[in-house]
C-alpha cells in the first residue's frame, strides 16, 4: 500500500500542488479573519472550520489553476521548471477565480462579508488580501511543487 501511495499519489503534480496549497493558504487564512465580517468573533471551532474550507477552496483553486497552464503548455511537467509565462498563467488564473468567487461570495450568495478594515478594489468590490494571497502564494507553491517532484 505505502509503495502504491508514493509511486501513485505522491509523483503527481496536482497532488504536490493541492498540499502546498493547503498548507500555505491555511495560515493566510487565519491570518485574516480580522478582515472579515464576525469570523473573529465566532466560536473558535467555526471560525477554524471557515479558515479550512476556505484554503481547501484555494488548493482546490490552485489545481484547476495547474491544469489549465498544463492544456495550454501540453503536459503537466511544466511544473518541474516553469518559465515566467507560465507562472504568470498560473498566478493570473488563480487572480481571475478569486475575484469571480469573492464576487460570488460577497454579492451573490452572502457567504461572508469584509470588515470595515479590508481594502477593496475600486468597481469590482473584491479584497485586496486575497488577491494579495493570489500574488504571493503562487510562486512558493509552484516552486515547493517542483522541489517535491525532482
Amino acid at each position: 500500500m505505502k509503495q502504491w501511495v508514493r509511486r501513485h499519489l505522491l509523483d503527481l503534480p496536482e497532488f504536490n500542488v493541492f498540499i502546498f496549497a493547503f498548507l500555505l493558504n491555511l495560515p493566510w487564512e487565519f491570518w485574516q479573519v480580522p478582515f472579515y465580517e464576525g469570523v473573529a468573533s465566532a466560536l473558535h471551532w467555526d471560525a477554524t472550520r471557515m479558515c479550512t474550507q476556505a484554503a481547501l477552496g484555494d488548493a482546490a483553486m490552485a489545481v484547476f489553476a495547474f491544469w489549465v497552464v498544463s492544456v495550454r503548455v501540453r503536459t503537466r511537467s511544466w511544473v518541474l521548471k516553469p518559465t515566467t509565462s507560465e507562472v504568470m498563467g498560473f498566478v493570473g488564473m488563480g487572480l481571475l477565480l478569486t475575484v469571480v468567487f469573492e464576487w460570488l461570495a460577497t454579492s451573490i450568495l452572502g457567504r461572508w462579508t469584509y470588515a470595515g478594515s479590508m481594502p477593496t478594489l475600486p468597481f469590482l468590490g473584491t479584497g485586496l488580501l486575497p488577491l494579495l494571497q493570489w500574488i504571493l502564494l503562487p510562486p512558493l507553491i509552484l516552486w515547493l511543487t517542483g522541489r517535491q517532484l525532482t
